[in-house]
């Protein structure tokens, strides 16, 4: 068993102290990745998440700050107001941070124990297509891999458009509307003299923040990019990833109904660990890289599981504003008079 105290309190993890925007102002520091899950192995990286207050002057200056990222130790940190925008929506990665066992938290503070006190106040419905689009993107990962070796070119520009305006569906899903212009993806004869057909864009925008345009192309450059990558991959390796995003896969769909059946962030998944473990390691996997039927029959009861809890869930469809206001306003408060 790792001392992940003690790790946090070497001289690697300096930033977690004397960065301004850190130290006392941390309110919960957790345990991310696979670690949190449970379904760590020997290779697996570690991963701190965690939540630190909005200074003084965020809230009534003119200052702005988002999150820290320390890409060294892989720690993300989000700043209070950003993460409640996030657990609004539901968004599994950060629902994640309040849904941890009580000794995976390495700091937690008395605000950092009331916003767990009050997590409920974000569940909503919401839980359905946010875990949904991002159980979705997974499954579309694990295809992605499967095909992208055989297919024949002009079938893999098909299904590399479709990846991409899945993963913009995803984009907009998370930044609500995309007023500021529109964005056509479409396939037609190739220009690249070594293609048959490939996907052209016609993009037209006007006063659209570059971050949003950053992040739009950002998306398309990666799934892209995935296909590039053919014959200089390490097999092995890819193997693992593989089977790794077909674990997270059914991760997210457990995930999801526990939120939606029982308004639950269960983040450690120790009562699953004998299948998600299995999983990972390859059992479902066949010699030319595809998964058995056996694991298509889980994904698919895991689905009707879905369905079937967004029927019969007690969350509201939405989370009441009023009640998350007055809790947001309670915490920032305390920080404008020190009081914390």
């Amino acid at each position: 068993m790792k001392d992940f105290k003690k790790l946090i309190n070497s001289t690697e993890y300096d930033f977690l102290r004397s960065h301004e925007r850190l130290g006392k102002n941390i309110i919960l520091l957790g345990l991310g990745g696979s670690y949190a899950y449970g379904t760590n192995n020997e290779n697996s990286d570690i991963d701190f998440r965690g939540i630190t207050l909005n200074m003084p002057s965020d809230l009534i200056g003119l200052t702005e700050f988002q999150q820290y990222e320390d890409l060294k130790t892989d720690t993300v940190i989000y700043s209070f107001n950003k993460i409640v925008r996030l657990l609004l929506e539901c968004n599994p990665n950060t629902c994640e941070i309040l849904g941890l066992d009580e000794d995976q938290y390495l700091i937690k503070t008395e605000l950092g124990q009331e916003l767990l006190d009050n997590k409920k106040l974000f569940l909503s419905r919401r839980a359905a297509k946010s875990f949904g689009g991002y159980a979705g993107a997974q499954l579309r990962r694990l295809q992605n891999a499967i095909a992208r070796d055989s297919m024949p070119q002009t079938e893999k520009e098909i299904h590399i458009l479709n990846s991409v305006k899945n993963a913009l569906e995803d984009f907009q899903r998370r930044y609500d509307s995309f007023d500021q212009g529109s964005i056509h993806l479409y396939i037609d004869t190739a220009k690249n003299p070594e293609f048959d057909t490939e996907i052209f864009v016609d993009a037209s925008y006007k006063h659209l923040p570059l971050r949003d345009y950053e992040n739009m192309w950002s998306v398309m450059h990666n799934v892209v990019k995935d296909y590039d990558k053919i014959g200089k991959r390490n097999r092995k390796k890819d193997d693992n990833h593989l089977n790794k995003h077909a674990m997270h896969l059914i991760r997210l769909f457990m995930m999801a109904i526990d939120i939606l059946e029982k308004g639950e962030i269960n983040t450690s998944r120790k009562n699953d660990l004998d299948l998600l473990k299995k999983i990972r390691s390859g059992s479902f996997q066949r010699d030319d890289k595809t998964f058995n039927s056996e694991f298509y029959d889980i994904l698919a009861d895991y689905e009707g599981r879905l369905e079937k809890a967004i029927k019969v869930s007690v969350l509201p469809d939405n989370p009441d504003m009023d009640k998350v206001e007055a809790f947001v306003e309670y915490i920032n408060k305390k920080v404008i008079e020190g009081d914390y």
